[in-house]
């Protein structure tokens, strides 16, 4: 494990040019180029938007940062999952002709739109201006808010990216577990709502506890984040990640046999 570990050490070149290239890889054809970094979460939001205000005549003065919010930290979440599982299977062309720890780059996938993500936070923070919301002393928790949900997004691509290869439906699979979860957390519709038989839903969902965690920083209500939950994702989190890189380094030539 420590060899392992130290091998992955002296990949952090690689890993910072798999992380560089991911980010120019994303929009390298399209017109507008980088700016829809900021461009996508703002369309995200004005479909929602017109859906559930316009159309459905629901929300409140609130309602625009509380969507905001929960649409940026799901994009962020959605797109590590679904990249860092399909991370190994991209590279199978170069895993087959170097020798590289295989975990490098699920964590790269995890790392890249980690930077998306930052380019989200100044669209929540635009938002944040133009509705007058001033967030109160608990922004501090801001920084150790997002290494929790990259450490959870970490495990998750860790684990996605190892067992993809062998069972590749669970890339098919992830669109619709992914949609699940989108409706099953609190991102465009209210968690009060819920009938308290099924508080559960909001409760015990890492996810629903990390966007209302973002959310309770971000409004300026003066509360502060579920710190038993978060500290529950974040130990369980920790714990899978150790496992899985254990595992890989003690299983990675069944990776080579099975690309």
């Amino acid at each position: 494990m420590k060899s392992y570990l130290r091998e992955l050490f002296k990949r952090k070149d690689l890993l910072f040019y798999l992380v560089k290239s991911g980010l120019k890889a994303e929009h390298r054809n399209s017109f507008l180029g980088y700016f829809w970094w900021l461009l996508d979460p703002l369309l995200n939001v004005a479909v929602y938007y017109f859906v559930v205000v316009i159309i459905l005549e629901r929300g409140g003065p609130e309602y625009p940062t509380f969507l905001v919010i929960g649409l940026v930290v799901w994009r962020w979440i959605s797109s590590s999952i679904n990249s860092s599982a399909r991370s190994v299977l991209k590279y199978r062309s170069i895993i087959n002709q170097v020798y590289l720890p295989k975990s490098i780059f699920p964590l790269a996938f995890t790392l890249t739109q980690l930077f998306n993500f930052a380019f989200g936070l100044v669209v929540i923070g635009v938002f944040l201006a133009f509705f007058g919301v001033m967030p109160d002393w608990q922004i501090v928790y801001l920084p150790v808010l997002i290494m929790i949900t990259l450490v959870f997004l970490l495990a998750i691509g860790l684990f996605l990216g190892y067992f993809t290869v062998f069972i590749r439906d669970i890339d098919n699979l992830l669109t619709y577990v992914t949609r699940i979860f989108f409706y099953a957390s609190p991102i465009i519709w209210v968690g009060s709502m819920l009938p308290e038989k099924y508080s559960f839903v909001v409760d015990y969902n890492p996810i629903a506890i990390l966007i209302n965690s973002y959310r309770a920083i971000l409004m300026g209500e003066g509360l502060s984040p579920n710190f038993i939950g978060l500290g529950i994702i974040f130990l369980v989190s920790i714990i899978v990640v150790i496992f899985m890189l254990h595992h890989y380094s003690k299983n990675e030539h069944k990776i080579i046999k099975a690309l």
